[in-house]
């Protein structure tokens, strides 16, 4: 019995030995540098994800402000060449109300005016819809009438009530029409 004693002593001890040393790992040097030098690296990759993500961030909140501040001020130059219209045409009222006789002067400075509208129009890539006597079609025209004409065919545009535009190919306000019926 004594053998089996000592090996229940020695079990004994080697379980006292664990039992101190809970949680400790034995590995050689270069594990443990190894070891040592993933971890570095890992934190080292987490601080740049993190940075990279708040610069993500920053970059996207300034990208927002530089979309709002677009939209908020993208219409700046049209209004500016809007305001030299309007410039011509509180002349032009002026000059009426100086009671100016020169008619001819009048209509010719009206006309002068809707001539530079009509370019500034024309450099935004807005342009009439054509429409008198064409066949009537709902994506460009908006019939409010409809008038009997034996000599036109049917869905004829008889005449234009209000103009319509398209800005690049693209209907902004359709045209306001009469059609021929039969």
């Amino acid at each position: 019995m004594k053998t089996e004693d000592k090996k229940d002593n020695q079990e004994s001890h080697k379980e006292a030995k664990d039992a101190k040393n809970d949680g400790m790992v034995t590995i050689k040097e270069s594990e443990y540098a190894e070891l040592k030098n993933a971890f570095e690296t890992a934190k080292e990759l987490q601080d740049r994800m993190i940075r990279s993500q708040a610069d993500f961030e920053n970059m996207r909140k300034r990208l927002e402000r530089e979309k709002q501040d677009f939209f908020k001020y993208a219409s700046e130059g049209v209004v500016l060449e809007l305001l030299n219209i309007l410039d011509d045409l509180e002349r032009v009222i002026n000059l009426a109300e100086d009671k100016h006789e020169d008619l001819d002067a009048f209509l010719k400075g009206v006309e002068m005016i809707l001539a530079h509208l009509y370019e500034l129009l024309k450099t935004h890539g807005v342009k009439p819809v054509d429409a008198e006597g064409r066949v009537f079609d709902p994506n460009y025209h908006e019939a409010l009438m409809q008038v009997e004409n034996k000599d036109l065919p049917e869905n004829t545009i008889v005449e234009v009530l209000q103009k319509g535009y398209l800005m690049h190919e693209r209907v902004i306000r359709t045209a306001k029409v009469k059609v021929s019926k039969k």
